[in-house]
This record gives structure tokens, C-alpha cells and sequence, in this order.
């Protein structure tokens, strides 16, 4: 790993820290570099407030510093324009830092490139494309949401070895593990929304809060009708980011992004929901939660599709597997 790589998995780390909290923005990372030493960080903690950089940048020390050979690392390309804060471009080039390296461009279109640009035309040296594949993974949920119009989905199924989400009368706590309820906290945490079939509302009556929150306000969605009264849902100190939707998925979606600025939405399932998600190709990321367990045919399926042929298939593509205590966490993505 070479110094700029290892700097900048270090802003990627910083950036995750606002996942879940930026929204409309992306989350980002920066990190200051003096003399292979680090010398500033910062992350981009909510909409509205300090981009990284200025997070980063203003956390330098009051006494001059020449930072002509500092280098900043930043996980996306700098902003050049004016919106709830100044362009970054400006504290970059007033600071004088005279090389900056970033992970990802900007696709934005109001930005794409410009700020590059900006800086190379100041005289900084500026280098692109470092750690790419982690730094768009990173922003992921903001490129489909600033490209299409919609949120990045991420199904989660929690399943026995057989592919049951719950037993024949509808029974599902608990099929996985602690650690495996811990990780899906953290996904939680992640998210702008948690979406639920009403279905499942009516079963098992969730919160769909993460726990703990760490400041996350993810709205909840619960998809269909008949949602009871008493239901956490309407009635909890979070209410008020409740939303209950019918119809279209795609509309719901689009809704979602376009009204509400959810750019990543966490589908907790059931199966009715799951499988609507999967016909109408709107998942973006499987999280499969595989317990060592057997339920037997009459279990419920992890997603309610029936009568396929083999050549309608939905194929995916493993991403990686991860041990969660007993069980086994798949990341998949659909092959387009």
C-alpha cells in the first residue's frame, strides 16, 4: 500500500462516520498531510454544515503554517460552488496546499471535474482515482440518487439455511443471532430509510429505529394497508417520520428521493415486498443474514415469488461473505 492509499482509507474511514447523517450530500473524509505526518481531519457530519475539507481545515492551528508540501487527501472531489456553504475550492487555495488527491470525482454535474480543474489552473497538484473502487462504494447510495432520480436499495433477508424468513404461523424471533441483529443496526445506521411490507408490521409490530441511533433519524416506510392504530410506527416518540405508502414501487421510490432526500433505503422484507422489489429489478444490494438452521417446506420463504423458469432467473454476483457470530452475512448485487 502506498502512502497516498493508505491516507486515504483513512479520509474513507472519517466519511463513513456521516453515513446515514448528510443527506441530500454524500458522505465525505479528508485528511491533512505535513511530513508523512497527519495534521488535520474532518468528515462532513450533516447537511448544511462544514464540507470535509473546511472540518479538516479548520482545525489547523492559528499560527502560519506553509503548507505548500501538505497534501489533502479527500474522498470526493471538492466542491466549486456556492450552496449552503462556500466552495471548498476556496479554503483549499487560501491555505496555499499545494497537492491534493482525491478518491472519486465529483458526478454532480454542477461539479464534475470543475473543481479539479479550479485547483491544477491555481497551480496545485491535484491526483485522482486513489482507492476509486472503495471510494465508490462509499458513494454508492449518492450516485444512484444524483444519476437516476431514485435511492440505492438494499434488501435485507435473514433467513435459515432453507431459505425460511419465519415459521408457518408466521414466527420469526429469532432466526439469527445477536451479532447478526447488531450488524443490521449498523446497516440501519446507514440508511435514510427502513421499508417494510405492512405485513410485516402487522406480525411482529417493529420500531425500525436503529439502536442505538448515534443521531440517525432514518424515516420508516411501510408499504400497503391495513397498518393498525397501536402499531410502534404511528404511536413512538419518532412517529413523525413515519410513512405509510401503497401503489408502485418504483413511485414510492422516486417519492422518496425526490421529497424526502432519501438517498439509501434498507428493505427489511417480508416476502410480498421482497419479492415486488426483485420483479421490478429496483434492488441494488442483497444483504442475506444465513442462520445454521433448518425450518422445513411449509416455513415461509424469504421472498414470495412462485412459477419461475430457470431461464427467468434473477442472477447475482457475490460480493463478499463475512462470519457474524454462528451466522453468515452474503452481500450479493444483481447482474444487470
Amino acid at each position: 500500500m502506498t502512502n497516498d492509499e493508505k491516507y486515504m482509507m483513512r479520509a474513507i474511514e472519517l466519511a463513513k462516520l456521516g453515513e446515514g447523517l448528510t443527506r441530500p450530500n454524500p458522505p465525505v473524509g479528508a485528511v491533512l498531510v505535513l511530513e508523512d505526518q497527519i495534521v488535520a481531519e474532518g468528515w462532513h457530519h450533516k447537511a448544511g454544515e462544514n464540507h470535509a475539507e473546511r472540518d479538516c481545515l479548520k482545525k489547523l492551528p492559528p499560527m502560519p503554517v506553509n503548507l505548500k508540501s501538505a497534501t489533502l487527501y479527500i474522498t470526493l472531489e471538492p466542491c466549486c460552488t456556492h450552496g449552503k456553504t462556500p466552495p471548498c475550492t476556496d479554503i483549499i487555495l487560501e491555505k496555499g496546499i499545494g497537492r491534493v488527491v482525491v478518491s472519486v470525482v465529483d458526478l454532480n454535474p454542477a461539479h464534475a471535474g470543475k473543481g479539479l480543474q479550479i485547483l491544477e489552473d491555481a497551480g496545485v497538484e491535484v491526483v485522482s482515482g486513489v482507492c476509486e473502487e472503495e471510494g465508490r462504494k462509499l458513494i454508492a447510495p449518492f450516485e444512484k440518487f444524483i444519476t437516476t432520480g431514485l435511492p440505492y436499495v438494499t434488501l435485507k433477508l435473514a433467513s435459515t439455511l432453507d431459505g425460511k424468513i419465519a415459521d408457518s404461523k408466521g414466527d420469526s424471533k429469532w432466526i439469527t443471532g445477536p451479532e447478526a441483529r447488531e450488524k443490521v443496526q449498523e446497516m440501519r445506521r446507514r440508511s435514510d430509510a427502513i421499508m417494510v411490507g405492512a405485513a410485516t408490521v402487522r406480525a411482529d409490530d417493529p420500531s425500525l429505529m436503529p439502536r442505538p441511533a448515534k443521531g440517525r433519524k432514518p424515516y420508516r416506510v411501510a408499504v400497503g394497508t391495513n397498518i393498525p392504530a397501536h402499531a410502534k410506527i404511528l404511536t413512538d416518540e419518532s412517529a413523525e417520520l413515519t410513512l405509510v405508502r401503497e401503489g408502485s414501487l418504483k413511485c414510492i421510490l422516486k417519492d422518496l428521493a425526490e421529497n424526502y432526500d432519501v438517498m439509501q433505503v434498507f428493505c427489511e422484507g417480508g416476502g410480498r415486498l421482497a419479492a415486488g422489489l426483485i420483479e421490478e429489478g429496483l434492488v441494488d444490494e442483497f444483504a442475506f443474514f444465513m442462520a445454521p438452521k433448518l425450518l422445513g417446506s411449509d416455513g415461509l420463504p424469504n421472498f414470495g415469488k412462485t412459477g419461475a423458469l430457470m431461464a427467468e432467473m434473477t442472477n447475482l454476483k457475490f460480493q463478499s461473505l463475512e462470519r457474524v457470530g454462528k451466522d453468515i452475512l452474503i452481500i450479493a448485487k444483481p447482474e444487470r
